[in-house]
């Protein structure tokens, strides 16, 4: 039930109105100038206001600029008895929904109030989730304030606003399913299902029976009929998990059954309709695999609508204290482990590591080092334990150091391969002789010992 603002001066049209509204459901405040409006707006919720163009001695669209204002985002209908072009161009670029003209068709007038209500809704919630993003919050369980996930919600914000098919691309571990969940409660498919299925987790032979479903008796063993997952998602949204690993054989299956949302269960004469929203993901690169011929090109085309691309871990770093604690409140309370945090040693350790495994393989290594840990924080000592983890620099240098390093080993190389020959080693670093000169006396290099071993 949605609360409804009308603003007329004519007592009989608020009447006529008001009965109107009240038998669609909707409940109903009336005012007759823009001062009762105005009042009424302060003390009672308003999620759509229809307003007449022309008050007694009032403007009735600075009265919907005003409230506008009061409550942003709030659609307004111009009710007026003056219908112009000219008047509906200035009604809608002063920011109304729409506007109908006196005598309006009740079914009409109905109609523009549904559609009204429905775009309003839809302004909030995006309006909410940007909200989120600019204040590096997660939405549901994505955790991040970086530039790169704060550029993912967007585009799920984005997505969010249409029907069109999303394809999720990432590396695993990047959190693809959570981001599919999270487009669809960002969706008008909320309140419907979610049904997700992993392409490569399911053998060729199952994989049909498990998408279509299948009727009694339609081979050994199918003793009764089962609802195919595609079925299950009328209303929703149907995530494609790996759909890279989809055999080529049901890949033309699945592209028939989403061109005409429909199709037959094994061993089924009636056809099933579905209304769907699909959502695909791979953590391989679907024009390379159909540069092998491993994937058809015409389904590609069908859900690669919209692109989200996910960062990996690497490209995120600056989230991975963010996680880390996230994951820290969560394990440690299952645990009943009373940790409180890290170690600047272990920030520093977990900083310097490229995590292949992404945020699942962060979540699993901060899970072991609760398991193993006896102390209030986590040290250094117990993360990163694992002996495939081995590429981590333990004794990662500050930066001034690491780069005085680097510039004692190049000068180094530098004299060796000019055999100390200052002209020519100043051209190949394009420095000038005497900057050449002083960064060798910072390091107490002499040309002449280069020369001698030339």
């Amino acid at each position: 039930m949605a609360h409804i603002l009308v603003v007329d001066d004519d007592y009989n049209i608020l009447q006529v109105l008001r009965m109107r509204l009240v038998s669609d459901g909707h409940h109903v405040t009336t005012a007759s100038d823009a001062a009762e409006a105005l009042a009424r707006s302060k003390t009672d919720r308003v999620d759509l206001a229809l307003i007449d163009l022309k008050l007694k001695n009032e403007d009735g669209m600075a009265l919907m600029e005003t409230l506008c204002h009061q409550i942003p985002g709030l659609p307004v209908i111009i009710l007026t008895a003056y219908g112009s072009i000219d008047t509906a161009v200035a009604a809608m670029k002063r920011g109304a929904y729409t506007y109908l003209t006196k005598p309006f068709d009740g079914h009409a007038l109905l109609a523009q109030v549904d559609k009204a209500l429905a775009q309003g809704r839809l302004s909030t919630e995006v309006k909410q989730l940007r909200r989120l993003v600019r204040d590096s919050y997660r939405f549901d369980n994505i955790i991040g304030n970086s530039t790169a996930i704060q550029h993912v919600l967007e585009q799920v914000s984005q997505a969010a606003n249409t029907d069109a098919s999303v394809y999720i691309e990432g590396n695993s571990g990047t959190g693809k399913e959570l981001i599919a969940k999270s487009l669809h409660l960002a969706s008008s498919r909320r309140d419907g299902p979610f049904v997700a299925i992993n392409c490569a987790a399911i053998p060729e032979t199952l994989l049909e029976s498990e998408l279509f479903g299948y009727q009694k008796g339609a081979f050994t063993g199918a003793n009764r009929d089962k609802k195919g997952l595609l079925a299950e998602a009328d209303g929703g949204t149907f995530f494609l998990d790996e759909i890279a690993d989809m055999p080529p054989t049901m890949q033309v299956k699945l592209l028939r059954a989403l061109e005409e949302r429909s199709f037959f269960p094994l061993g089924g004469s009636d056809t099933i309709q579905v209304d769907i929203r699909i959502i695909a993901a791979s953590n391989k690169s679907l024009e390379t695999e159909i540069k092998k011929g491993a994937f058809r090109e015409d389904l590609f085309y069908r859900i690669h609508v919209i692109l989200i691309k996910l960062p990996s871990l690497r490209e995120r770093k600056e989230d991975i204290p963010l996680l880390a604690h996230h994951f820290l409140d969560k394990i440690s309370l299952a645990m009943d482990k009373p940790i409180k945090g890290f170690t600047p040693a272990a920030l520093k350790k977990m900083m310097a590591y490229d995590w292949p495994g992404n945020v699942r393989e962060l979540e699993n290594t901060i899970e072991c080092a609760v398991a193993m840990s006896d102390d209030a924080v986590i040290d250094a000592g117990v993360i990163l334990r694992n002996p495939m983890q081995v590429s981590i620099d333990e004794n990662l240098k500050p930066f001034k150091d690491a780069k005085e390093s680097f510039e004692r080993r190049y000068l180094i190389q530098l004299m060796e391969l000019t055999r100390g020959n200052i002209s020519q080693a100043a051209k190949l670093a394009g420095k000038y002789r005497a900057d050449l000169y002083a960064l060798l006396k910072k390091y107490a290099l002499n040309p002449t010992d280069f020369r001698s071993a030339g």
